[in-house]
């Protein structure tokens, strides 16, 4: 009855926060929780006539169906490496970039970087992705260049060797700027004396940002990672999507693109299912190993 008390007690005081909440948790639930129940499809032959109550069970047919498509181990290879790059290239620039914003003294010039890097967040895939056919197309200002120093016009996007830098390209284009705001927020939290008590031992600039406000960031840059390796297997299907082209599918398919193909173009609602369920598995998996990791290394993880 105290624990009772207590907790009505400290809801009547702080019912705002709590407001706040409730938006994020209703999303949670609605487009995160919810939908969990529909991955049982994966284990039937699903019928959108029959219904989930109703459809036969088939066990794990769909997933040996997976495992045995010839062209299945060349799109999970293409989601790793994808992968892999996204963690190895991406996810740093937003950590630097958050470092040498925070250098910038004169606030003018420090609000515009933050707006001149923000602002593609906000653009479309759609639209990401037709800048940049536009950048690298035969009358481009790629080629332009190019052709200023006597060289032939070179088409990098119909080229496989360069798909997966330009997803990187533009992956970091659109999105380091956004991911800096995090970390500009955990650096303005870190306690100025301490910057003070290095001045005063005559650390310079670049040696407080490498030994105090680098360090103090890695617990959230730790977080976020582990949160990211979650979603190691979804690399955006927009993304991925609008920057293919016929001659960079054996490089640029991956398993969101299959499962679009599978799952919406061909109505194998069940295997689409399985593929989604399999990338879930092993993001949850990645995320499990690395937050144990983390613990020891650190002693800070998710949980």
């Amino acid at each position: 009855m105290a624990i009772t008390e207590r907790f009505a007690s400290h809801l009547q005081k702080c019912w705002p926060l709590y407001l706040m909440v409730l938006p994020g948790l209703a999303f949670f639930i609605i487009f995160r929780y919810i939908p969990i129940g529909g991955s049982v499809i994966a284990f039937q032959d699903y019928s959108v006539f029959k219904g989930i109550a109703d459809s036969p069970w088939v066990g794990f047919k769909h997933f040996e169906l997976l495992f045995d498509s010839p062209g299945f181990y060349r799109i999970f290879m293409n989601t790793l490496i994808l992968g892999l790059l996204k963690c190895v290239l991406m996810f740093p620039v937003p950590i630097i970039l958050a470092l040498m914003i925070n250098e910038v003294r004169v606030a003018l010039l420090k609000k515009g970087i933050q707006t001149a890097l923000y602002i593609p967040h906000f653009l479309s895939w759609v639209i990401i992705a037709g800048i940049t056919f536009d950048i690298f197309s035969m009358n481009g200002i790629f080629n332009i260049v190019r052709g200023w120093f006597g060289m032939d016009a070179n088409l990098i996007m119909q080229q496989e060797q360069y798909f997966r830098w330009v997803y990187i390209f533009t992956g970091i284009w659109r999105d380091a700027g956004w991911g800096t705001i995090i970390y500009l927020a955990a650096i303005s939290s870190i306690d100025p004396q301490i910057y003070e008590s290095a001045i005063v031992d005559g650390a310079s600039r670049f040696k407080q940002m490498m030994r105090i406000t680098l360090p103090l960031l890695l617990p959230t840059a730790t977080i976020l990672f582990l949160l990211d390796l979650g979603n190691f297997m979804e690399l955006g299907f927009d993304h991925v999507y609008n920057l293919l082209t016929p001659m960079t599918y054996s490089v640029g398919d991956i398993i969101d693109t299959y499962v679009y193909r599978t799952g919406i173009q061909e109505a194998r609602y069940s295997f689409a299912t399985a593929v989604g369920l399999f990338q879930a598995v092993i993001g949850f998996t990645l995320v499990l190993i690395f937050n144990k990791f983390s613990k020891k290394v650190s002693d800070g993880g998710l949980w």
